[in-house]
């Protein structure tokens, strides 16, 4: 019940308009977001990269409404990554389509991601592909695999919770598209989507082993201890190289695991998102562990 209102709420205009150019908001985000700048981003990307932790720079924003939106999206990446390469940190990018133009259009999105991974593939770094909603899954994984033939330097997010995963990791790893795995956390109908989580958590897992004994650089991402104990110990079982795979959380999420899975050697990654259009993205962690509601709520009171 708890997870459907805050997807609900995630979808209010007004409120996100509101909420967004809020004075009071950098108090209630700051746990999870970096701040609405590329510096602040940048700051934050340095700060882990001191810790022996890798990076995604996430740039907020997603369903834009113009050609113009879409364009300057674009531009902001580059100019991420070109920050990203002064700095001279092991971070990649992450983007969402839609943030590209993808409501207007497959060749409008193309058009615009086409600079990016030139800019990425010229500083031997990757973009990460996030999926959104069942609305873009078919879309989305075509250009997928056209920037991965065109460019390589690609990585996919898939979701676990869609019955139809098994099948399309199995389809990217025959392509040696590296994929990163999540649960996911958008709301979908349960004839698309495992309705319970322990289903999702399983599938997860069998998709999970199934990455790290066929995948190409596969990402796990989750903060679910269970499951990092699990793919620790099938990763051991394996004699695989860390090199090979990595950790994937959200900044802000499970930091002593975090901190925990460098000090064992392994690689992790975290999306460190940036931007003023964070609602959206911020009202789906709270959704997504009641923990983070609870981290919230602490932190009001105490202010």
């Amino acid at each position: 019940m708890l997870r459907g209102l805050f997807l609900s709420l995630s979808r209010n205009r007004t409120l996100r308009q509101f909420m967004e150019t809020s004075r009071y908001a950098a108090g209630l985000t700051s746990r999870f977001i970096a701040g609405n700048t590329l510096e602040a981003g940048m700051a934050v990307c340095r700060q882990l990269s001191g810790r022996g932790i890798l990076t995604a720079l996430d740039h907020l924003g997603e369903n834009v409404a113009t050609e113009a939106e879409a364009a300057a999206a674009s531009g902001e990446i580059v100019q991420a990554l070109q920050a990203i390469e002064r700095a001279g940190t092991q971070a990649t990018v992450a983007i969402k389509l839609t943030q590209f133009g993808l409501d207007l259009g497959d060749e409008v999105c193309r058009r615009n991601l086409r600079p990016v991974f030139a800019q990425a593939r010229q500083m031997g770094t990757r973009v990460e592909i996030d999926m959104e909603s069942t609305a873009y899954t078919e879309r989305t994984l075509a250009i997928v695999k056209q920037m991965h033939a065109e460019f390589g330097c690609v990585r996919a997010v898939l979701q676990a919770y869609l019955y139809r995963t098994e099948t399309d990791v199995a389809e990217l790893n025959r392509l040696g598209v590296p994929i990163r795995l999540c649960k996911g956390a958008y709301q979908e109908p349960a004839d698309l989507a495992f309705p319970a989580k322990a289903d999702v958590d399983t599938n997860f897992v069998k998709l999970m082993e199934t990455l790290l004994r066929e995948g190409t650089q596969p990402a796990i991402a989750s903060h679910d201890e269970r499951i990092l104990v699990r793919a620790l110990a099938y990763a051991r079982e394996l004699k695989l190289d860390p090199e090979r795979y990595e950790f994937q959380m959200l900044y802000g999420i499970r930091r002593q695991w975090q901190q925990r899975l460098v000090e064992e050697g392994q690689r992790v990654r975290l999306y460190v998102p940036y931007g003023k259009a964070w609602y959206p993205y911020f009202m789906r962690r709270l959704a997504e562990r009641p923990a983070n509601v609870v981290f919230l709520a602490t932190n009001l009171l105490e202010n």
